[in-house]
């Protein structure tokens, strides 16, 4: 499950568009934070996660966060200043499941690599789903997992929602503060509908005679829609846009990433340190079920977590655009790095990629910390919290004297060096936890919550990390930027 937002121009403190998405996955499935390069094809096919499609004969360059067994991505931006983000949405269209079509994050990175402005992204889209259709499974470990995509696709200059059921759509334009999770939320209020939406739901009687057309009405699948607790997250998410208003800008949209809780019980948000929210007395992931923003897994009930978030400010001129990406787990326990886009960092073969059990790669390296801090939530992570904002608002204060200078450069040696500093502090990190467990300070109470101990058990043996891994003795140490 994940949680997408947008700011236009209009509503943030910078007068640019900021756009900030949480990717929620499986525990044991890393994303691979990944720049990939302008190129040029001579091919007449290009292979996606299931199927060919026709190749573009150019690419542009592209800044993604993807599965590390998907073709496409989660989340990301290309070179001319467009982000994308998808959501799973749940309808009421049978999918064969014969992963015959595309996945949402195939699309997602389709129109990352073949658009120049949100609005050529979203009519691509919409061009390839009414081709191929969407019947191709997003899951991992589970590969029951098929559904449909809602989009938030942004420039600088203007916003789109595009949601979907298959092969129909709806979309529209957003001025101000718009959030989607994964549920359809597109009323009557579209700029942009499928000619024979209206028609095809009325002959399948999901839209009776006199009545309006609502796209979310017609087509939501209630009741995946409200497991996922979407509306709940949703809601979380536009309150966090309605407190900061005017003033949001990327650390806003961090903080609201990094919203923990259970329902309402969300962390306060306030004017802070490195974008971090001010923390939940008591908090514990134990509790936090498929309401919480930044999302823990806890067992059967609440399966996913969030595994990467993306946050960006857009500017008319890419040279001042900023785009933050945590390449890791948790962003209410991770530092967000700054990128450029054009730039050459994290390039295929300059990072060491995530593969399926720990190794030396960022996304590991920041896992084991986390399932560290699991034994103890509250104790473990105050260990660390301080110096976490500290370098977090670091960062954030390099980036804007570096984006404030007359003659700016790109963020590059920012990145290199903020991702070298970021990956030595897990390790560091992760033995001041370990220390803890050693002497028997943050030892868990089994009994106190017996399912989430036996689901994080399982996830723990199926990602091979057994007491060595956590320890540290059985890891890699290899750094992660080559």
């Amino acid at each position: 499950m994940c949680d997408t937002f947008v700011a236009t121009p209009d509503s943030t403190s910078s007068g640019k568009m900021i756009f900030g998405k949480n990717s929620d996955r499986e525990p044991n499935e890393p994303q691979c934070l990944v720049r990939l390069p302008e190129r040029i094809s001579k091919e007449s096919q290009q292979r996606l996660t299931f199927i060919d499609v026709p190749t573009s004969k150019k690419s542009r360059e592209v800044l993604i966060s993807r599965p590390l067994h998907i073709w496409g991505a989660e989340m990301g931006a290309n070179s001319k200043g467009v982000v994308i983000g998808n959501e799973a949405v749940f309808t009421k269209l049978k999918i064969e499941k014969k992963n015959n079509g595309l996945t949402g994050m195939d699309l997602l990175r389709l129109g990352l690599e073949r658009s120049d402005t949100a609005a050529e992204a979203r009519d691509l889209i919409i061009e390839y789903l009414e081709r191929f259709g969407q019947d191709a499974c997003g899951g991992y470990s589970n590969r029951d997992f098929f559904y449909h995509n809602s989009f938030i696709i942004a420039d600088p200059k203007e916003a789109y929602v595009l949601e979907t059921a298959d092969r129909y759509w709806a979309w529209k334009k957003i001025k101000g503060f718009y959030a989607i999770s994964n549920g359809l939320t597109l009323e009557s209020d579209y700029d942009g509908l499928h000619s024979h939406a209206i028609d095809f739901a009325r002959a399948k009687g999901w839209l009776k005679k006199g009545q309006n057309f609502s796209f979310r009405e017609a087509f939501s699948d209630s009741f995946f829609t409200s497991f996922s607790k979407c509306k709940v997250r949703r809601e979380i998410v536009s309150n966090g846009g309605k407190f900061f208003g005017s003033k949001l800008g990327v650390q806003e949209a961090m903080q609201i990433l990094r919203l923990e809780g259970k329902e309402k019980g969300s962390a306060p948000l306030s004017i802070s340190q490195g974008g971090f929210p001010s923390k939940s007395i008591g908090y514990s992931p134990t509790q936090s079920g498929m309401g919480s923003v930044c999302l823990h897994a806890g067992g059967p009930l609440s399966p996913n977590q969030t595994t990467s978030s993306f946050v960006a400010e857009l500017d008319t001129n890419p040279i001042y655009s900023q785009f933050w990406a945590t390449g890791c787990s948790i962003p209410s326990l991770s530092v967000f790095i700054p990128f450029s886009i054009p730039g050459k960092t994290f390039l295929e073969g300059d990072i060491v990629q995530p593969g399926t059990s720990p190794d030396s790669s960022l996304w590991w390296n920041h896992e084991i910390l986390y399932r560290l801090c699991l034994k103890n939530y509250d104790k473990a992570t105050s260990i660390f919290s301080a110096e976490l904002k500290e370098k977090q608002e670091k960062y954030i204060q390099k980036v804007e004297y570096t984006l404030g200078r007359e003659r700016n450069i790109s963020l590059d040696p920012i990145t290199k060096e903020a991702v070298e500093e970021v990956d030595k502090l897990y390790r560091k990190w992760r033995n001041q936890v370990l220390e803890l467990a050693v002497n028997g300070n943050i030892l868990p109470n089994f009994w106190s919550s017996p399912l989430y101990n036996l689901s994080w058990a399982i996830w723990n043996r199926k990602a091979r990390i057994n007491s060595r891994v956590l320890k540290g003795t059985d890891l890699p140490y290899e750094p992660a930027y080559l």
